[in-house]
Order: structure tokens, then sequence, then C-alpha cells
């Protein structure tokens, strides 16, 4: 594998490890809101959705789109936990 290949996936992995969306999920049960629904509203695909359930990185604008929809801000849909040595 190339070298910048792997440092690409490196930082993936880092990312993956570091975003947390359970507010975003505890959000919409409060809001009895299914992924589907959500998906539907915002105009995201299930894949995306997908993504943000393995905690895996999504566009910011996938984010705002998620927080206008759900009129709150960042911190209310994801956390982004400390880097693990």
């Amino acid at each position: 594998m190339a070298k910048a290949a792997k440092e690409a996936k490196a930082e993936q992995n880092t990312a993956r490890r570091n975003l947390n969306f359970d507010p975003l999920w505890k959000k919409l049960i409060d809001a009895k809101l299914t992924k589907t629904e959500l998906a539907e509203r915002v105009g995201i695909s299930r894949t995306t959705i997908s993504k943000m359930a393995r905690n895996e990185p999504v566009g910011l604008e996938v984010i705002v789109k998620i927080c206008n929809c759900l009129d709150c801000d960042v911190i209310d849909v994801l956390f982004i936990l400390p880097e693990q040595e």
C-alpha cells in the first residue's frame, strides 16, 4: 500500500474512534423520529445514517442539515472523544 494511502487510512481510523453520535440518537428518541424519517427530512441517504451509526465521519454539510432540521447545535448531535494512546 502506498504511503499516502496508509496515512489516509490511519487518519480515518483515528476519526472513527473519536466521533460519537450518541447525542443524535437520543435526540431522535426524544423527538419520536426514526433514522429513516430523519434521512428523508434532511435529504440524506440511509448509507450516511449507517455511517453515523458506526461513528464514522460524515461531511460537515450533513451535520449542518441535521442541526437545521432538528433546530439544535452540533453539540446536540455529536461529540468528539479524546484520542486514546
